[in-house]
Parts: C-alpha cells; structure tokens; sequence
C-alpha cells in the first residue's frame, strides 16, 4: 500500500485510543506503520533478503520483528533530549517505555499485513524463506480506505478539541474497514475458484482489484510456460472476457542469454511471480523486455512494470 495509507493506519489506532498509553505514542504507531518500507534506502545492498523490497524489513520474524524496538529506542532519546531542553508537553502524558516498545510493535505488523491485501505480494517470512504471499482484496492506493480513515480522523480530532469523547468515531471507522477488506477478500477467493474451475490447470492465480470499482477483478495466472487472462465481473457475468493462455516466452534462448547478461533483469525476477517477455530481433541485436502479467503484457503501452535491454546477435556484418 501507499504510504498515505500506511500512515492513516497507524494514526487511526492512536486516535481510537492508543495514543493516550504514553507520550510519543502516536508517533510511535505512525512511524512503525512506515517504517518496514526503509528498504526501498537498501537496493544497493549485497543481502538479497535486505536489497528486495518487501523483504526482510516486512517480514513478521525479521524486520518487523527487530526494528521497532530500534524505534522506540530513538523516540525514548529525543523525549529525554527535550526534557533536557525544558519542553512542556502539552498532552501531558507520562512517558511508559513499555507502552512505546508495543505501540511501535503495533504500528510495525500493520505495514506487512496491509501490504499483503495487494497483488504486489510480501515476502511475509523473510528472511527464513523467500516465497510471496498476497490476499489480493486492495489496490496498492485505496480512496475508500483514505475516505474512511481520513475523515474519522478528523471527527475524531475535532470532537477531542471541543472536550467529547473522541475515541468512538475512528474505533467505528476501523470497524468498517475491517468488513470492507472482509468482503473483497471474499470476492477475490470467489474470482480465483472461477478461474480454477475454467482452468484447473492455473497456478499463481492473481486477482488485481481497479483503483476505484473495487467489487470487480483483472484476473492473471500461469499455465505451465502460458499466462492467462480474463475480467472477473461479481455483477455481471462473473468471469469474462477469458482468452487461450498465451506462451510467456521465458524459455526463449535469447531471453536467457539476456538474463546472464544484466544483472537488473535477474533481480527483477526475483520478485517477479509472473514474468512474461517480449522479444524482437533485428539484424545484429534483439531487444528483450520482461514484465509480470500482473500489471500488463511486456512490451505493450499497458505495462507497469517492465526492464528492457538488448542482446547482439551474430550475422553477417554484425
């Protein structure tokens, strides 16, 4: 999910109450929804686990597990830093180290488990094991859920200003979303069994909800060396548009001289849980592009995601 999201999360807990166990706990359920995504700092870096976005700073038994209390730790030293600058808080909070330490855990464990709602997959025991996991039931930005967070929040807020209970409102909101996520889940299990019974061959079945008409699903998965398609309508006409599975081209030589090639196409695949590729050879060099048929077809205007490079090609006058 978007950061936006990620945040709003970790705000809504503190605002249904939880920010009132010790002082800097918002910031603590804040930041800790932010902070498995300090990967994205690490692409350089020689560990995969570490280098992979979504890797071993969202997994439940690395990251997520190791950095909040890192967290609190920074949190706890800025508090002793202002009091030593004579700051007044105006929450008038104590200070619970204990309190700081569960929050940040909290605000940490939202991040993986709201990433693992989208297509774009966690690898949720990283670093003991590599593989992905998805539950398919948002898209990675979600205005329904920025709606409902956003504007709790601000009931919320405005309710505390005037002296009322302000817990209420954000408690009812993370409620609702709960549902919300419940019902898409729903969808998408039913979208896969579709595709399963059209295909029960399919594997690594993806079910991509659309920024806004969030009931419907672009379906893709494998067939052995193919990918399929099809539209997944729940109001009208359950699965459409279903199309013969198409080759993904991954076993073409050339895609492989490519992969020894450039090191950035490797690493793709390494996330990558449906690669397609698209080839075009000239005289003295191919092109090879490679995508996932999650987010479009290699080498067409609807693709999201592809890495591009180009190989030569023996011949005459080459």
């Amino acid at each position: 999910m978007d950061n936006f999201t990620h945040s709003l999360v970790g705000w809504a807990l503190g605002q249904a109450g939880l920010k009132a166990k010790s002082r800097k706990g918002l910031a603590a359920l804040i930041l800790g929804a932010n902070m498995p995504d300090i990967d994205v700092f690490f692409g350089w870096v020689g560990w995969a686990p570490l280098a992979m976005h979504r890797g071993f700073t969202h997994g439940l038994g690395g990251g997520v597990l190791v950095i909040p209390p890192l967290l609190a730790g920074l949190l706890w030293l800025l508090d002793r830093w202002q009091i030593k600058r004579g700051v007044t808080f105006k929450s008038g909070l104590d200070m619970h180290v204990g309190w700081l330490v569960a929050l940040s855990y909290l605000g940490a464990i939202t991040h993986p488990l709201l990433d693992l709602q989208t297509t774009y997959a966690v690898q949720l025991l990283s670093p003991f094991s590599n593989g992905w996991y998805h539950m398919d039931s948002l898209f990675i930005i979600d205005v329904w859920l920025w709606t409902l967070l956003a504007g709790s929040i601000a009931w919320s807020r405005w309710r505390e200003k005037h002296g009322q209970e302000w817990q209420r409102p954000v408690q009812g909101a993370i409620a609702i979303a709960l549902v919300y996520i419940s019902f898409n889940l729903g969808l998408s299990q039913t979208a896969t069994e579709e595709v399963k019974r059209r295909s029960p061959s399919a594997t690594s079945i993806f079910a991509s909800p659309p920024p806004v008409w969030f009931w419907n699903r672009g379906m893709s998965w494998r067939e052995e060396r193919s990918i399929g398609r099809a539209e997944f309508r729940p109001f009208g006409g359950g699965l459409l548009d279903s199309h013969p599975p198409q080759p993904d081209a991954m076993d073409d030589p050339l895609v492989r001289t490519a992969l020894a090639r450039d090191r950035a196409l490797r690493k793709f695949l390494g996330w990558s849980i449906l690669p397609v590729a698209d080839i075009k050879r000239g005289r003295c060099q191919g092109e090879v592009t490679i995508g996932d048929a999650r987010y479009g077809e290699a080498g067409s205007s609807r693709s999201r995601l592809a890495h591009v490079t180009t190989v030569p090609l023996p011949g005459p006058g080459c």
